[in-house]
């Protein structure tokens, strides 16, 4: 039987460096060094962006990241945040924060083999339930030293390491190639309208150059009939959990890009009848212009939206895949448009004002068909990478009971 032994005998805890707010920077500056900060360990591995830096001299030799460190959020507000664990590929000169500790293994273990232990859902599970606080979730020292870590003959743990490596390397691939196709899209977009755009292809003010024959810069109010929504009355339970989908900003983030089959609330014929909410078509154009600013879906079926949305159905000019992709190609323009100190919104007079670059509509439905495949690659990978999920979960589950 494999034995088990405590994370403290296998590794060292090192708690991270504190400093003041005043101290630190946001930018780089002689003397000062990176530190890492919670939101910085992610499920993929350590995210090197959206660092602080402080003086040198707070930042003990101990203090700085070295290879094989494994890296652990200690303290979230978020039951999902604090525990997650993240190992260090090489030497960093930088430091790692009070919400976080680093676990350094000595020679005992091995250092792929102590990481993977990290990322296994028991541990996940175990973490959470010692983590719990009232407003905070904290990792105290002995949570995390006081652990049982199941340790065969050290040739065993290197064997066990390079298969869940092989595995995860997989994953990584499938992750990469979904990514690639992510931005494959809006490569085609560019390469098919650029022609005529000097700017985005959604914005208030034209922004073509001289364009080809049979293209147009066009109010979308005269190309598409706009339309909002609203929410039925939530004290009328008859007026919810019925056959019509109903998008909400709950929904949105998910849907950003994608045909919406369905959704996470549904309201009932009577909810639409006695509201300001109306029946939308297939097809319909999804925008959000509250808080989520610049989400955008379309219909794939008939649904209803929330009065967070503006709705565009589309005449015969207009495709509505391509309106999509022109929408979100121009976030970044649409989103400055937005007013509010605390929820950033787009008001409807503005939206009434939005110009777009409207190509033959034959262009247009070339595009369509274009992302219509891509659609279907994505979702076999996306079927593939759930598969290469579930393997990778039976083998931490396996290789931690002493059963690869």
């Amino acid at each position: 039987m494999t034995p088990s032994v405590r994370v403290a005998e296998l590794a060292e805890q090192i708690r991270g460096v504190s400093y003041d707010k005043e101290d630190a920077a946001s930018a780089p500056r002689p003397g000062y060094i990176p530190v890492l900060r919670a939101g910085n360990i992610t499920d993929d591995g350590l995210v090197l962006d959206d660092l602080v830096f402080v003086p040198a001299s707070r930042i003990s030799a101990k203090q700085k990241l070295r290879k094989n460190d494994v890296v652990i959020s200690a303290s979230s507000g978020s039951a999902d945040v604090v525990g997650k664990a993240a190992q260090a590929l090489d030497d960093y000169e930088a430091g790692f924060g009070a919400f976080c500790k680093v676990l350094r293994p000595g020679p005992r273990v091995d250092p792929r083999y102590f990481a993977h232990y990290f990322r296994t859902p028991n541990y996940r599970r175990r973490v959470s339930s010692l983590a719990a606080g009232i407003n905070i979730n904290n990792l105290r020292n002995e949570h995390l030293d006081e652990m049982l870590i199941p340790l065969p003959a050290h040739p065993e743990q290197q064997r066990i390491a390079q298969i869940l490596d092989k595995a995860d390397a997989l994953r990584v691939k499938r992750r990469a190639a979904l990514a690639q196709l992510d931005t494959l899209t809006q490569t085609i977009f560019v390469d098919m309208f650029a022609q005529g755009l000097d700017g985005p292809a959604i914005d208030v003010v034209e922004s073509g150059r001289g364009l080809p024959e049979g293209w147009a810069w066009e109010l979308l109010t005269n190309v598409a009939r706009l339309a909002t929504g609203h929410t039925p009355d939530r004290q009328r339970p008859d007026f919810w959990n019925g056959e019509i989908p109903w998008i909400s900003l709950t929904d949105i983030r998910e849907l950003d890009g994608t045909i919406a089959s369905d959704t996470t609330q549904r309201v009932t014929a009577l909810g639409i009848e006695n509201s300001s909410s109306v029946r939308l078509p297939r097809g319909t154009v999804c925008f959000s212009r509250t808080a989520s600013v610049g989400f955008v879906t379309v219909m794939g079926r008939e649904m209803a939206t929330s009065q967070d949305f503006v709705n565009w159905v589309c005449g015969p000019r207009l495709d509505p895949t391509y309106l999509m992709w022109a929408l979100l190609s121009s976030r970044k323009r649409l989103q400055a448009l937005s007013s509010g100190s605390t929820h950033k919104t787009i008001y409807v007079r503005v939206v009434e004002q939005f110009r777009g670059l409207v190509p033959p509509i034959s262009l247009q439905q070339e595009f369509s068909c274009r992302v219509s495949i891509i659609g279907r690659l994505k979702a076999s990978y996306q079927a593939s990478l759930g598969e290469l999920d579930a393997l990778f979960a039976s083998l931490q589950h396996r290789a931690f009971r002493g059963e690869l």
